[in-house]
């Protein structure tokens, strides 16, 4: 959610002005009209502490994917069904074959 849109929500249900919320941060009013407008992106520090006011916070969360090489899932996707399966059994014998050499 973009940074505007968070704080102006979190704002309103807080049930606080621009000027008390900017009281409350220690920013003043036209910095938190100018943020919730989106004509200025807040650091993140900043945001931070206005959402404070509002008994808000941010949290970092681990997006789902993270550290998944998708360049290989986009080739895979490139190929088409036959391809796939193709390289799906080449990638099985192979596999077969080094269990195979494991196992002596």
């Amino acid at each position: 959610m973009e940074a505007a849109r968070l704080l102006r929500e979190a704002r309103h249900d807080a049930g606080i002005s621009q000027r008390e919320l900017a009281e409350h941060a220690g920013i003043p009013q036209p910095a938190v009209a100018r943020i919730e407008s989106g004509r200025v992106r807040p650091r993140v520090d900043t945001l931070d502490r206005l959402l404070e006011a509002c008994d808000r916070g941010l949290a970092l969360v681990v997006r789902p994917g993270a550290g998944i090489d998708r360049s290989a899932m986009r080739e895979l996707l490139a190929l088409t069904p036959m391809q796939r399966i193709r390289r799906a059994t080449a990638e099985g014998r192979n596999l077969e074959r080094l269990l195979a050499g494991v196992r002596r």
